[in-house]
């Protein structure tokens, strides 16, 4: 079965990892839920609107959510990146830190360790901030190595027992691999397949919010 990347080996980004947009910066005013990842979490391909973070907005207003969702993916970031700019995401009253990397690691067949070591430091931050951290696992594609894979497939659940941070199994489950749910890079999830992200999202986030 296909996973993280429908079994191409190319990047999230869809492109080279540069950064390829600068987040928005948090407002002051209602508590925030900081979606932070990589292109996955941008929206790439799809206008601003349509990115998760944005979905994920309508659906916390529609259900009474007081919460502000800020976008703060950045097309082409590995874990190592993420701990870059992990102390500038929690500017503000940060309640929530969704954190979506790895997918680059994985696709460049990065040290699990290393990336494990990352994703370590930026929960570690975001929970030295008073935020509570919902850990968005990955899967490696199958055309990589069996080990390899087993190590990606255990590393994200191991975080989570560690830190004690609420897991999404897989942020593209039902998604990845489908075509009809991601665009024509294979990798990224057009706007059918970003609902269904959205909704695995809110699902796990939800038990973690106070209206």
């Amino acid at each position: 079965m296909c996973t993280l990347a429908g079994c191409r080996g190319t990047s999230p980004s869809g492109a080279p990892p540069a950064i390829a947009a600068t987040p928005a910066k948090p407002s002051k005013s209602l508590p925030k839920i900081v979606a932070f990842g990589d292109s996955l979490t941008e929206g790439y391909g799809l206008p601003r609107t349509a990115s998760y973070p944005s979905l994920l907005q309508e659906r916390l207003d529609a259900d009474g959510y007081h919460y502000e969702v800020v976008n703060a993916g950045v097309s082409g970031d590995t874990s190592a990146g993420g701990v870059r700019r992990i102390d500038w995401a929690l500017d503000g009253d940060v309640k929530v830190v969704i954190v979506e990397l790895g997918a680059n690691d994985i696709l460049r067949g990065q040290p699990v360790e290393e990336m494990k070591k990352n994703l370590s430091t930026i929960i570690e931050r975001a929970k030295a901030h008073g935020a509570q951290v919902l850990l968005a696992g990955m899967e490696a594609p199958t055309n990589q190595d069996i080990e390899y894979r087993k190590a990606v497939h255990e590393a994200f659940p191991s975080l989570g027992s560690k830190y004690n941070a609420a897991l999404i199994p897989f942020f593209l489950g039902g998604v990845a691999g489908i075509d009809s749910l991601n665009q024509n890079d294979g990798i990224h999830p057009n706007q059918a397949g970003t609902k269904i992200v959205t909704e695995t999202v809110y699902k796990s986030l939800r038990p973690l919010l106070e209206k």
